[in-house]
């Protein structure tokens, strides 16, 4: 509409242009250290209530590991959003000289909602966000959760000096990773569409660890895996700034103050129902003025929905992407 070809306009006099020389999709940035959350930050239920250390195993253990996925709030709602294929994925890890199963998994710290729309504070003149996400290990898998409504099953096998090199990768990753991106946004639905950028959550994170264990060696069994993305489709992203930038003493008033009238239908909520709530109030702003403001590395982009994109802009999809293949020679076992 109007209001977006204004933005534009207005991203152009900022100097914040569409990006010519710019790396697609935007690579994701990594951190020195994972600071410590806001107060403000409140989570409904418990990051990682029951996590432990993650052991160091013998070197000649022989270890299976498990592909776990179950519908969100699985734990609350059983299969209903299984069936919109909207999941959760995790890894899991079955010692066979000690019998003792292990579950590692990578999600919000303050729930999904709080990591896809910010809060406006009166207070803060920025939007603020509660956008951590971290790995939570634990010992055991409860098979109910991932058998009843869901997926349990062996992908490969593994030794213990495999799984320790696996342990401290995790460890690197979660210290620089730190947080959850909701959002694959890409050119359009088709095959071999551009991508301007990637997620950054729960089967990101699984993937991204079956790729490092073929880069230890493993070999995955030749089965089907599909998994859970939400799309946004738009033209090419504009690079608007930083929070300083936008928010700050020197900041553009224009577009603050966009930017938070996009997300100004946020209320801080309490439960899924606020949750989905305020989801429809986002994307009726998103249909109407073709229009979404996306939060990325700390910085904010203005994705340009115009035609020939036609509403609704975004699609959940539940798609194969297949085990990898192994990089070096197995020898582990």
């Amino acid at each position: 509409g109007a209001l977006a070809l204004a933005l534009l306009g207005l991203a152009a006099t900022l100097g914040a242009s569409p990006t010519s020389g710019q790396r697609w999709p935007v690579p994701y940035k990594r951190f020195s250290f994972r600071p410590k959350t806001d107060p403000f930050c409140q989570a409904k239920y418990t990051f990682c209530p029951t996590g432990s250390p993650i052991p160091v195993m013998k070197d000649n253990d022989v270890i299976e590991v498990l592909r776990l996925q179950a519908p969100v709030w699985e734990f609350k709602y059983g299969d209903l959003l299984g069936h919109f294929k909207i999941m959760h994925d995790a890894i899991g890890f079955r010692s066979t000289l000690t019998g003792k199963n292990y579950t590692i998994e990578w999600y919000e710290l303050f729930q999904l909602g709080n990591c896809t729309f910010p809060h406006l504070r009166p207070e803060v003149n920025a939007p603020f966000w509660c956008n951590q996400g971290a790995a939570c290990f634990f010992e055991g898998i409860y098979d109910k959760h991932w058998k009843e409504n869901g997926t349990l099953s062996l992908v490969a096998t593994i030794s213990g000096n495999t799984f320790n090199k696996v342990a401290e990768w995790v460890k690197q990753d979660n210290e620089t990773g730190i947080y959850y991106e909701t959002w694959t946004v890409r050119a359009s639905p088709g095959k071999g569409a551009q991508t301007w950028f990637e997620s950054y959550d729960c089967s990101n994170f699984v993937l991204r660890t079956y790729e490092k264990l073929a880069e230890f060696g493993t070999e995955f069994k030749k089965i089907e895996t599909n998994y859970m993305k939400i799309f946004l489709y738009s033209g090419e992203p504009i690079y608007l700034g930083n929070e300083t930038s936008i928010f700050g003493p020197k900041g553009n008033k224009t577009l603050a103050l966009a930017i938070k009238k996009f997300y100004g239908p946020v209320k801080r909520y309490s439960s899924t129902k606020d949750f989905l709530l305020n989801f429809l109030k986002i994307f009726d702003t998103v249909i109407m003025h073709r229009e979404f403001y996306l939060f990325y590395n700390f910085e904010y982009w203005f994705l340009p929905m115009k035609p020939p994109f036609k509403p609704p802009f975004v699609k959940i999809t539940y798609e194969e992407t297949p085990l990898p293949t192994r990089h070096t020679i197995f020898t582990d076992l």
